[in-house]
């Protein structure tokens, strides 16, 4: 069950009592309103994550919504639903900020789908400290780092072209950040920011995910869907994980980017698309390219611009800028007094090697500032990927010589080992993502050990 609530806005009371029941019956808890003015005051007193709007009512209707809401919160996902809408207007309702959105008639399926994939976009998805707008979304790059810094200015220089950019770096040093802090300062940032996870779609649907479908184009395709391209049109489409993407959608990706037309499943026209490409990737490409795994004319028409964002451990400079912005952000949302580090507790944080980088620092400060008492934080609070848990048996003595890779490596499988292969509960305990956690374990698998 998710903590906030949906906010359902309809004013026909069937469709607003099926869309409620659907969505509770999918996990999610569940607010209406009778239409927009009700969905903006009720918005206005609560902490909704996503909102659905309507398109067609009377006196105000869904754009007005879509526009309300993000006033008041641009981070808020909105999905809007429509009968009466063009393809044009679902287009204008991204440009204004939707998520996404749905046509009818739609199956409970279609719902759950658009509403699981908006949920997993999440909405504090990093922060980037240069400008208001960048703070009012949440989104700060927190750095002192005078590489990082020289990184930022290039990418302000070269954001108002139209050249593809790769982002190469480990998982969790922000490198979505980044590609958002060159979509904010190009011309198109009044156009739409649109991310597709190449490694959380499964191969079988991300090509109608990225260049969408006819209707009848295969079974279940109840209604025309546009896909990510489209959605993007005259702003940025940011390629998450691209590595991980097939093979026989690469050749099609690159026909996209080097015409600047899409197809649709099943449709007879090809439509052009205007679209600035943003790459993303964890893994080191040439070594994937010698593997066969990926187009190496692909990887030399993304790779215009590269940019290597740097690890945690080698900008060790920032981490006590980064605690004092986590621990202010998370004494806020908990209620409390910015908590303080104790010497010995920040020495440790400054040592520690954050082999998930600047995401692992922020659980483990969340995670304290729950834990703190009296509004200090001790070293003992510190639950550090390779440290002691409170309470817990000391870990196995490590052998001398073993490298800090071989000491990652049996962690991480000594930590799944005690939650019996869990790999959610194992990288809650280690204070890294899944997404990290299930990297880290294709690395090793790879390299058969």
């Amino acid at each position: 069950m998710h903590e906030r609530p949906v906010l359902v806005v309809d004013d026909d009371p069937s469709m607003r009592m099926a869309l409620s029941e659907s969505l509770v019956s999918c996990g999610y808890q569940v607010e209406a309103a009778v239409d927009g003015a009700d969905a903006l005051k009720k918005f206005s007193k609560g902490q909704f994550e996503v909102v659905i709007t309507d398109m067609r009512m009377p006196k105000m209707g869904g754009m007005d919504v879509l526009k309300g809401v993000k006033k008041i919160s641009p981070r808020t996902h909105v999905i809007v639903i429509t009968a009466y809408g063009t393809v044009n207007t679902a287009v204008q309702a991204m440009k204004e900020g939707a998520s996404d959105f749905i046509m009818k008639p739609f199956s409970l399926d279609d719902l759950e789908s658009v509403v699981k994939n908006v949920f997993s976009q999440g909405v504090n998805e990093g922060h980037v400290r240069d400008g208001e707008e960048a703070q009012s979304s949440g989104k700060e790059i927190v750095t002192c780092d005078k590489k990082v810094l020289a990184t930022l200015e290039l990418l302000k220089c070269v954001s108002r072209s139209k050249s593809s950019v790769l982002l190469q770096g480990e998982s969790g040093t922000g490198k979505e950040l980044f590609a958002r802090y060159i979509h904010r300062h190009s011309n198109r940032a009044s156009m739409p920011f649109v991310a597709v996870n190449c490694a959380a779609v499964p191969h079988t649907l991300l090509e109608s995910e990225m260049f969408g479908y006819e209707k009848g184009a295969f079974t279940g395709a109840m209604q025309r869907r546009l896909g990510k391209f489209e959605m993007a049109d005259g702003g940025s489409l940011l390629l998450d994980e691209i590595s991980e993407m097939d093979m026989q959608l690469q050749a099609k990706l690159l026909r996209a980017i080097q015409e600047g037309e899409i197809d649709r499943l099943g449709g007879r026209e090809t439509i052009p698309v205007d679209v600035r490409i943003i790459a993303t990737t964890n893994s080191d490409l040439k070594k994937v390219i010698s593997e066969k795994k990926f187009r190496e004319d692909l990887f030399y028409r993304l790779n215009v611009i590269p940019v290597h964002i740097p690890p945690l451990r080698s900008r060790t400079g920032d981490i006590p800028l980064l605690c004092q912005y986590f621990l202010k952000k998370y004494g806020e949302l908990s209620g409390r007094q910015t908590p303080l580090l104790s010497a010995e507790a920040a020495a440790l944080l400054q040592n520690h090697s954050w082999p998930g980088n600047v995401r692992e620092l922020e659980n483990v400060i969340e995670r304290v500032v729950l834990m703190a008492d009296k509004g200090t934080i001790r070293k003992e609070h510190l639950c550090l990927e390779g440290g002691e848990m409170p309470g817990a048996d000391p870990p196995d003595v490590v052998p001398q010589g073993s490298t800090l890779w071989e000491v990652e490596k049996n962690l991480i499988f000594n930590t799944l080992k005690e939650v019996n292969g869990n790999k959610t509960k194992a990288s809650k305990i280690l204070g890294i993502s899944v997404r990290t956690m299930r990297n880290k374990l294709n690395e090793y698998k790879m390299t058969n050990l």
